[in-house]
């Protein structure tokens, strides 16, 4: 499975923005997907994931504010980031969970 992540770039503090991950193979509707995000001196950490029923769940500092979404028909996967923080800034990574495979991520950048 390779996975192509879109959609990051700069926003102010409050905006929002949409990540895309699209992933080849005819077997994305099959597993889970999620969204990691690492920032500078931090460890990658687990911001959303969705399973292939649509279950979803999310991370306490984003909860409320991120969903995430598939559209197994295009084969991606993407992040609704809104209300966005300064403290979301970070490298946003997909993750296709059965493979292990990666995006190669997209820098999210949320100016005060």
């Amino acid at each position: 499975v390779q996975l192509q992540a879109s959609g990051g770039g700069l926003v102010q503090f409050g905006g929002s923005l949409r990540l895309s991950c699209a992933a080849s193979g005819s077997i994305f509707g099959a597993n889970g997907m999620a969204w990691y995000r690492q920032a500078p001196g931090n460890e990658r950490e687990l911001v959303a994931l969705i399973d292939r029923s649509g279950y979803t769940n999310y991370a306490n500092s984003v909860k409320g504010r991120f969903t995430i979404s598939r559209d197994n028909a295009k084969n991606t996967a993407y992040l609704q980031m809104n209300s966005l923080k300064p403290e979301d800034t970070a490298v946003y990574y997909c993750n296709h969970i059965s493979s292990g495979a990666w995006g190669q991520g997209t820098l999210v950048t949320v100016s005060s």
